[in-house]
C-alpha cells in the first residue's frame, strides 16, 4: 500500500496527466478517481477538496518557477542576460509541464474556486517583480537608458511569456513555447 505522502503525490501527477490531454474534458474528482483506479473517497482522504489538490500543483509551479528565478539571479551577474534566462526558464517550463500550462493561463481553473486564480495571478505577479529587478539592474549597469521605463518593459514580458503559454495550450500543445525566441529576443535586448 502507498504511503500518504507517494499516494498525494500520485494523484497531482494524474491530475497533471490529464490537463496534458490537448482536448481534455473538465477534470472531475469522479474522473481523477477512475484514472487511478480508486473511489472518490479515497482522493478525499488525501485532499480535503479539488481546490486543494489544484493548490499542490500550483506549489509545485512556484517552486520550480522561483527556484530557476532565484538561481539564475544568484549566479548571472549580467542583468539583461538574467532577463533572457529567466523568460526561457518560464517558457521551458512551460514546454516541459503542458498540464501546468493549462494551470497558469487559467483554462484548468475555470470553474474552480476563485482563490485558485488569485494564486495564479500572485504567482505571474511575482515573477514580473523579478523581471522588474532585473530591468532595474540593466539600468543601473548602463544596458538600458537611465529614462528607461522598468516597469512597462516587465509588464510587456511578462505579456509575452503569457502569450506563448496561452498559443503553446491552444495549440493542442503542439506549437512550442520557444519558437522564434532567438527573434523574439532581440526585438527585447534592443
Amino acid at each position: 500500500m502507498a504511503k500518504t505522502g507517494e499516494r498525494k503525490a500520485q494523484i497531482l501527477q494524474t491530475l497533471a496527466s490529464m490537463l496534458e490531454e490537448p482536448k481534455a474534458e473538465r477534470v472531475t474528482t469522479a474522473l481523477l478517481a477512475a484514472r487511478l483506479d480508486v473511489s472518490e473517497a479515497a482522493l478525499y482522504r488525501h485532499f480535503a477538496s479539488k481546490a486543494q489538490m489544484y493548490e499542490g500543483l500550483i506549489e509545485f509551479i512556484e517552486q520550480s518557477l522561483f527556484g530557476l528565478v532565484n538561481r539564475i539571479q544568484a549566479d548571472e551577474k549580467d542583468p539583461l542576460k538574467q532577463v533572457e534566462a529567466m523568460i526561457v526558464a518560464m517558457l521551458g517550463f512551460a514546454q516541459k509541464n503542458p498540464g501546468m500550462t493549462r494551470v497558469l493561463t487559467g483554462d484548468a481553473l475555470v470553474n474552480e474556486d476563485d482563490r485558485l486564480q488569485q494564486r495564479v495571478n500572485q504567482l505571474v505577479d511575482r515573477l514580473e517583480a523579478s523581471l522588474r529587478q532585473s530591468g532595474r539592474l540593466a539600468v543601473t549597469a548602463g544596458q538600458l537608458p537611465p529614462d528607461w521605463d522598468v516597469n512597462a518593459y516587465a509588464n510587456t514580458l511578462i505579456a509575452y511569456v503569457i502569450g506563448r503559454w496561452h498559443l503553446f495550450a491552444k495549440s493542442g500543445f503542439r506549437r512550442s513555447p520557444t519558437e522564434g525566441w532567438a527573434q523574439h529576443w532581440r526585438v527585447f535586448a534592443a
